[in-house]
């Protein structure tokens, strides 16, 4: 099989994803080396993430972040406990995960390379003109082919106009949208590792990014530099049960709510 075949197989796959456990790992820009463990679900879109980084606004605290039924969940571990009034958890609504530059919000507690759905961020190295096979190796124990190439905007662009079908231009406009969340600047490397039922095991993805600052009164609006990514996602356990829950209402204090009381008071 070509490499370009067994990649695009591999896509397919991705596309009867129903559930996901992975683990993401690497440099994200302004938040530093982190470690991530999620769960999610496709239908409807839930999520249930537990990360640690050594930068960003946290400086290495533990974030617990769920998103379910539009709404996002916070673990107090990252919040004031005195605001929260005792409550463990903080709710903000609408929270959106999973979908493009334009509709996720995570109210900036997540990196916005982590605001992407790992399984379509799985099927870009497809819009790859490129695409080479590396060699095998082995991931958590089972034997998987290992492919690299690079993707650019315009060649996400491309292959949305040239899919063959629905389904593979769906999978195109998904990658495109999520191609521009992540900041990417120019070039985009993406390692694939493929296993023996043509499934991904694990994706590598590395490019350097642009960042903004200003946008004020005071100072017009400037795109910048931004710090390299290097992240690593992979597929631990696929289409397995998977159940994401909003923490219990007595338990968790509403930013709405919250805000409200702080202009009043």
């Amino acid at each position: 099989m070509t490499p370009v075949k067994a990649v695009a197989k591999a896509a397919a796959s991705a596309g009867h994803i129903t559930s996901l456990h992975y683990r993401v790992t690497g440099t994200v820009p302004e938040w530093g080396r982190l470690n991530a463990e999620a769960s999610m679900h496709t239908a409807p879109m839930t999520m249930d993430m537990t990360m640690h980084a050594t930068d960003g606004r946290y400086g290495g605290s533990r974030l617990e972040i769920r998103f379910v039924d539009g709404a996002m969940y916070v673990h107090r571990d990252v919040a004031d406990s005195g605001k929260l009034k005792g409550a463990s958890w903080l709710r903000a609504e609408p929270g959106t995960w999973g979908s493009d530059l334009f509709d996720n919000n995570s109210y900036g507690l997540l990196p916005r390379q982590l605001e992407g759905n790992p399984v379509v961020q799985s099927a870009m190295l497809t819009a790859s003109k490129d695409v080479r096979r590396i060699g095998t190796e082995t991931i958590d124990g089972v034997p998987a082919t290992h492919y690299r190439g690079t993707v650019t905007s315009k060649g996400v662009r491309a292959a949305r106009d040239a899919a063959p079908d629905k389904a593979a231009r769906e999978r195109q406009i998904d990658s495109l949208g999520q191609f521009s969340a992540m900041r990417l600047d120019g070039t985009l490397t993406m390692d694939l590792w493929v296993g023996d039922d043509n499934r991904t095991k694990r994706f590598r993805m590395r490019s350097d990014t642009y960042a903004s600052k200003g946008g004020t009164v005071d100072q017009p609006l400037e795109i910048i530099d931004g710090e390299p990514l290097d992240m690593t996602v992979t597929f631990l356990d696929v289409n397995e049960p998977v159940t994401v829950e909003a923490p219990p209402a007595d338990d968790t204090a509403d930013l709405g709510e919250l805000a409200d009381e702080l202009g009043t008071a």
